[in-house]
């Protein structure tokens, strides 16, 4: 049976949805006019800028105010240039240069380019401190380990992001950075008390509350002084004693993508995470990237039956709701931010840039690309120097499955260029650069978090604190390798 109009229309204003593919479909648009406060683009999405112009117009057809959400991040997390890799670094690349007016220049750049084309959130910045060398899933998308200088780049990115008229969107609260596993699947724990919580996770956040964040994400992990065995997103004691009660935020609270294992295994699915987040303070609901119609209304009716059986008060889905449409009214009345220079991303990339030991003589070198895992908060975006090297082809191998004196013949008597991401971890990586080291000339790249590994025997180490567009060619230039 269809749930009470009224009812539907409350709980599809608290939910934002997605689509497949570059056009919206009709009940992607018809959903918006019967009320959906909006929907969030992933790289299926984007094909090029006139495309996205057009899609969120069509979605804009549906209701003028219609939130229209991204996830981009620069660097590794990109949408529209998830094809090519961003020509922004990201936030690591940003926190090592350590100027925090250039922060804000590039995410007013990055903000003017989604204002342009009809996007009206930005699910960034990152304001997680990555307090763990081995995190899964925030690494180089976090501005360092120092909670000091992220809280001072989550403040910039804020104001840039918001000069341009987009929502700035801080994220994963109360902190992701010190989990070695990924919430998108499975749910991470981070057991430490609510004080380290304090000192190290949550001042990027006061800051960025400070500096007027219009939007918070919460984490889908695991604190257990403060949520017990739940996530974060469905608790009330994050949510509403600590992000609005101790740290005084009035803004629209915004989940991570519920369809994620860190939410589903702890509620039993999408819709039942729907209602947990809801009744824990959450006002926005991210439902993922595989949605459909269906699901749409599933949860819908979920939300609905909870407010029929007493789970739910229709006064927190109204508040919740009245926040989403706020978030919506802020965003149509907001400035634009100036040009950025066109080169602003590439320069801001090659100062990031880190070498230690010599990149001299490197004539021709073997340039192999070490293959890492994919996490789903990044997506499958090129990396690495390939698009950027004059008369050189990049090998792509695997780490583990690499024999060194098979590659060492391959490279005869020319140097080699090893290229990764977070190649300490890389199974099979650690053993494969040292041993060619041993009998080669071998410069490495790492592309990802540096951590603290350094090989025996390398010419040198060059870190790029991103694998992003503007990161590879700043490397190759480093190297003497482009044209």
């Amino acid at each position: 049976m269809r749930p009470d109009p009224g009812l539907r229309r409350l709980a599809l204003g608290t939910l934002l949805a997605a689509y497949p593919g570059p056009v919206p479909p009709g009940w992607a648009v018809d959903l918006v006019g019967e009320g959906l406060a909006g929907h969030t683009l992933f790289g299926g999405n984007v094909h090029d800028p006139a495309q996205v112009a057009a899609s969120t117009a069509a979605l804009r057809a549906g209701r003028t105010d219609v939130l229209v959400a991204i996830d981009e991040e620069g660097g590794d997390v990109t949408r529209l240039a998830h094809a090519t890799g961003s020509p922004y670094p990201g936030n690591a690349a940003l926190g090592v240069v350590d100027d925090p007016v250039l922060t804000r220049q590039v995410y007013a750049a990055l903000g003017a380019e989604l204002a342009v084309l009809g996007v009206t959130v930005d699910l960034a910045p990152t304001v997680d401190v990555n307090s763990a060398d081995e995190n899964p899933v925030i690494g180089t998308r976090a501005f360092g380990a120092d909670p000091a200088r992220v809280a001072a780049h989550s403040a910039a990115a804020v104001v840039g992001l918001q000069s341009a008229g987009v929502v700035a969107c801080a994220k994963h609260f109360p902190g992701h950075g010190a989990t070695v596993a990924d919430s998108h699947r499975e749910l991470p724990t981070v057991d430490v008390s609510p004080a380290v919580l304090r000192d190290r996770d949550l001042p990027p956040f006061a800051a960025a509350i400070e500096a007027g964040a219009r939007a918070v994400m919460t984490a889908h992990i695991r604190v257990p002084a403060l949520t017990g065995d739940g996530p974060a997103t469905f608790s009330r004691a994050v949510l509403v004693d600590l992000l609005r009660g101790e740290y005084g935020f009035t803004g629209t609270v915004i989940t991570d993508a519920l369809e994620m294992r860190g939410a589903t295994l702890a509620a039993g699915g999408v819709a039942p995470a729907a209602v947990s987040a809801l009744a824990a303070g959450a006002d926005l609901l991210c439902l993922g990237a595989r949605v459909d119609a269906a699901l749409v209304e599933q949860v819908a009716g979920q939300i609905v039956a909870a407010i029929g059986d007493g789970r739910l008060e229709r006064s927190r889905v109204e508040e919740a709701a009245g926040r989403a449409a706020a978030l919506a009214a802020w965003t149509r009345g907001a400035g634009t931010a100036p040009a950025a220079p066109s080169d602003l991303g590439y320069a801001v990339a090659r100062r990031a840039v880190r070498v230690e030991g010599d990149v001299g003589g490197l004539v021709r070198p073997l340039v192999v690309r070490l293959h890492a895992a994919t996490n789903r908060a990044g997506g499958r975006v090129p990396w690495g120097l390939g698009p950027h090297l004059a008369g050189l082809a990049e090998l792509r191998m695997v780490a583990a499955e690499t024999d060194p004196a098979e590659l060492g013949r391959l490279a005869g008597d020319r140097p080699i260029v090893l290229v990764g991401r977070h190649l300490h971890r890389l199974p099979g990586g650690p053993a494969l650069v040292e041993a060619l080291a041993a009998a080669y000339p071998v410069t490495v790249v790492e592309m990802g978090w540096p951590s603290r590994w350094r090989p025996a025997g390398v010419r040198a180490f060059v870190s790029t604190f991103g694998a992003s567009h503007a990161n590879g060619r700043a490397a190759a230039e480093v190297l003497g390798l482009t044209d």
